[in-house]
């Protein structure tokens, strides 16, 4: 009899292929969102819940927002699930040294001890332009930095982490959510769209290195949604007109529409779509829009 592959075994040169689907794949895994609080990973979150996943969040807020993730943190419960959630810088390398202790602890001994799901879902970034009329308003090195530390490198960053500390295994999906942003400009978003253009490098690298492990890396492309990120850009109402008016669907994305595609994305059936980007906008970047449409 053929020995078993051993899900840890990060020296696997292959992968096992499935040969039957036998029942729900998520039910009593563990799930890690990084940006548990608000927008897509709250409802992300909530959605992993509803199909029988516990959540692992990681949030930073403050007195005034901290209302939002215990908000979370106490859906998942009702629903029966575990919820353990940190209030912590996520881009910090000892918080996430700590957090992923934490984890480590508590899958200690449960059947499936290592993160089924992981979802990157940061949006902390400087939105000013390159070449304003006043150097002084121009974005500075340090906010580009930070801006593509938090929302790229950290997705690299948090997956060493993790795979290191044997928390990731065959069948572990990773999502990053990524923009239409990544190949497009508009005022303001440069140093987001190249932070969305290096994410997309990261997730086709990661696939790459732990595909044979049977480990996948996929980037999440929402519409225009309306989240607290996207109420930081200037002239956001401008863009969810637009799109609201050329969605074929005749409406915006929601973070629920999001979501839902992330849980379906998670499922052992999907396990062969890696290193790709999945656009879920109900057909909005099918749409021709001309600049002014694009910049209000």
């Amino acid at each position: 009899m053929a020995a078993e592959t051993n899900p840890f075994d990060a020296h696997s040169t292959r992968a096992r292929a499935p040969t039957q689907w036998d029942g729900p794949s998520l039910a009593n895994r563990w799930a890690l969102v990084l940006g548990a609080s608000s927008g897509f990973g709250a409802s992300t979150a909530l959605e992993l819940a509803r199909s029988g996943m516990n959540i692992l969040g990681v949030h930073l807020d403050t007195r005034a927002t901290l209302a939002n993730a215990q908000r979370v943190a106490e859906e998942v419960r009702g629903l029966g699930r575990e919820a353990l959630f940190f209030n912590v810088n996520a881009a910090d390398p000892r918080k996430r040294a700590s957090v992923v202790d934490s984890v480590q602890e508590r899958l200690r001994g449960e059947e499936h001890p290592y993160v089924r799901v992981v979802l990157h879902s940061l949006a902390f970034g400087t939105l000013k332009p390159f070449l304003p009329p006043q150097p002084e308003e121009a974005l500075t090195q340090a906010q580009m930095e930070m801006t593509l530390d938090v929302m790229a490198h950290s997705l690299v960053y948090w997956v060493q982490e993790l795979y290191y500390r044997r928390l990731l295994a065959q069948g572990s999906r990773v999502f990053a959510m990524t923009s239409a942003g990544a190949s497009r400009v508009f005022p303001e978003y440069g140093a987001v769209s190249a932070a969305k253009a290096a994410l997309e490098s990261h997730i086709r690298q990661l696939a790459l290195e732990m595909g044979r492990q049977g480990i996948t890396v996929v980037g999440i492309q929402a519409g225009v949604t309306d989240t607290p990120a996207l109420r930081k850009i200037p002239r956001h109402e401008k863009l969810l007109e637009v799109a609201r008016a050329s969605n074929p669907g005749g409406r915006t994305t929601t973070t629920e529409d999001v979501a839902r595609a992330i849980a379906l994305l998670s499922d052992d059936r999907a396990g062969w779509i890696n290193g790709s980007v999945v656009v879920v906008d109900g057909g909005e970047d099918i749409v021709m829009l001309g600049p002014e449409d694009s910049q209000g």
